[in-house]
């Protein structure tokens, strides 16, 4: 029985709803037709408003956690070069642990590292040559947020600092020029 019969009593019902709502003088969405549409863009705003900030979030972190390693690989194959060369004061031991810097922050994208302003290091005694020193290395860098115009950051600083350190033994290297 699919008959016109449900169909009119439908459509009668409709009508009836719809003459109600305009006697009592109420304004209906489905009427006039207000709000079609608003859910979308209420959604795809408040989406945008929340997925914006959370992808930033996502970037800086990476890229902070990025130095991070490249700090932490830095720190330790730096301390291996100089435990392991000759003449630990030696301005080549220096330079073959600035370029072990460089080329460990370069492995992780920052290009920019300058290895003579990043390392540092000392040893437990002044000359650095007992058998029982330990040669100590301090990475340090700043690492700029991505996607901050350069004006803004010469007002505020929008850096985070990442430093790593390492020692190294001389006992079993020492005097060797592996």
């Amino acid at each position: 029985m699919s008959g016109p019969g449900p169909r009119r009593a439908l459509r009668e019902w409709l009508a009836a709803r719809v003459s109600a709502v305009r006697r009592s003088g109420r304004e209906s969405p489905i009427v006039n037709g207000g709000d079609a549409g608003n859910a979308i863009v209420e959604f795809l705003g408040v989406a945008l408003l929340l997925l914006v900030p959370t992808v930033y979030l996502v970037l800086v972190v990476g890229r902070v956690q990025a130095a991070s390693f490249a700090a932490e690989g830095a720190a330790r194959e730096a301390a291996r070069v100089l435990a392991t060369a000759a003449d630990h004061a030696a301005p080549s031991a220096t330079a073959r642990a600035g370029a072990a810097v460089e080329l460990a922050f370069a492995d992780q994208g920052f290009h920019d590292v300058d290895a003579a302003h990043a390392l540092t290091f000392t040893c437990t005694t002044p000359r650095c040559d007992s058998a029982a020193d330990d040669v100590s290395v301090r990475v340090t860098v700043d690492v700029t947020l991505p996607a901050v115009p350069a004006f803004v950051q010469r007002v505020v600083p929008m850096a985070v600092r990442v430093s790593a350190e390492s020692i190294a033994p001389l006992a079993p290297y020492a005097g060797t020029g592996r």
